[in-house]
């Protein structure tokens, strides 16, 4: 990890609370997931200001992929912008504002990982509006499963009951569910 790098999540991670971002342990195990399942297109769906997207980012461009990500609000793109350049992974993200489920209608690109992190009452849509495009082997990630039960609920029992996935709740703070596309 670069000096400029650690320094940003340092800083970032002071905001954790203000911008609804991710554990460093929750960056950390998603930057390792993309890594060791050498993922090369990505979604992050939920920018704020860049945390997760800085953890994928630096994952996609060792793997020599690259990654799109969604922001509603374009004031927290626009800071996540100036990490994502400052850090060296501009060149690999692609930042994408407006509504996410307007955004993936359109989506026509695949997809071999997924992380999902934005409005929780909308999670059964993205996962809908994402899964033709997640090749199997593909990866679905989601933060904030047992931290918002009731909002995530749809969408956890809809993957969990699919027999294409193979699905796990990982005790990472916010709890992230892992779900792996065993077949299409």
């Amino acid at each position: 990890m670069t000096e400029i790098l650690e320094e940003t999540l340092s800083n970032l991670e002071k905001t954790q609370h203000d911008f609804w971002n991710v554990s460093r342990a929750t960056g950390n195990f998603l930057n390792m997931l993309v890594k060791m399942a050498k993922c090369k297109s990505g979604l992050e769906i939920g920018t704020s200001n860049g945390y997760s997207g800085l953890w994928l980012g630096t994952a996609f461009k060792e793997n020599g992929g690259k990654m799109s990500t969604i922001e509603f609000w374009e004031k927290r793109q626009v800071i996540a912008r100036e990490h994502f350049k400052n850090c060296g992974v501009a060149d690999v993200i692609n930042p994408i504002i407006g509504p996410a489920t307007d955004i993936l209608a359109e989506w026509n690109e695949p997809l071999d990982f997924v992380f999902i992190d934005a409005n929780k009452g909308q999670y059964i849509e993205f996962f809908n509006l994402v899964d033709k495009h997640l090749s199997k082997g593909g990866i679905i990630t989601a933060d904030n499963i047992t931290s918002h039960p009731e909002k995530v609920a749809p969408f956890v029992d809809a993957i969990k009951n699919d027999s294409r996935y193979q699905v796990e709740i990982l005790d990472l703070p916010a709890g992230l569910l892992v779900a792996y596309k065993i077949s299409d």
